[in-house]
């Protein structure tokens, strides 16, 4: 039997309070509590797109304090549920959403590294955020659009794919370094 892939962690500080509990191997449920209505729009998008569990309590001082935190804590939130099991790593969406496209490309590997196309500063803020805390390579190119809002929710759309993708259990590790260990 493996392991659940889950985890809950809350992340505190001065400005914020957020809590997050999520489940790799859910069904695309999710529970947010935020008063900044597109933040919750967008991590409710995000859930159902990677259809991962995803529970979710996040307030604070500013929006970019939020923002910010959230995309930290749910960052934190999956590395810490896939752990050190073999997984598919990579994997990439292209994804249409009326006048926009947005292709998505990640690598679960632990090299964070994040460029970001997107119209709207504190959306690429949580797009970097997100991936240093989860210690993924991310890549989000904005295809064509002109709505902004089109544009950020195909962007979570597609990264919720790529990660349902790319977090796919495998039989052994997909590289050819074998496991990386520091001495």
């Amino acid at each position: 039997m493996t392991e659940p892939r889950k985890a809950r962690l809350e992340r505190s500080t001065r400005e914020t309070k957020v809590s997050v509990e999520l489940d790799v191997d859910g069904t695309g449920k999710f529970d947010v509590d935020c008063d900044i209505q597109f933040l919750k729009h967008m991590t409710e998008t995000f859930a159902r797109y990677a259809q991962f569990d995803l529970v979710l309590k996040a307030g604070g001082d500013n929006d970019h304090h939020v923002i910010e935190d959230t995309a930290i804590a749910m960052g934190e939130a999956v590395k810490k549920a896939l752990g050190d099991a073999p997984v598919e790593r990579t994997a990439s969406c292209i994804l249409p959403m009326d006048d926009a496209l947005v292709m998505v490309a990640l690598d679960l590997v632990d090299r964070p590294y994040a460029d970001i196309d997107c119209p709207d500063p504190l959306y690429t803020h949580f797009f970097r955020s997100f991936a240093m805390s989860a210690g993924i390579t991310l890549h989000i190119v904005q295809i064509r659009g002109f709505d902004e809002h089109h544009l950020v929710e195909a962007s979570f759309k597609a990264l919720g794919k790529a990660l349902y993708g790319a977090t796919r259990p495998r039989g052994s590790l997909l590289s050819t370094k074998d496991a990386v260990k520091m001495v």
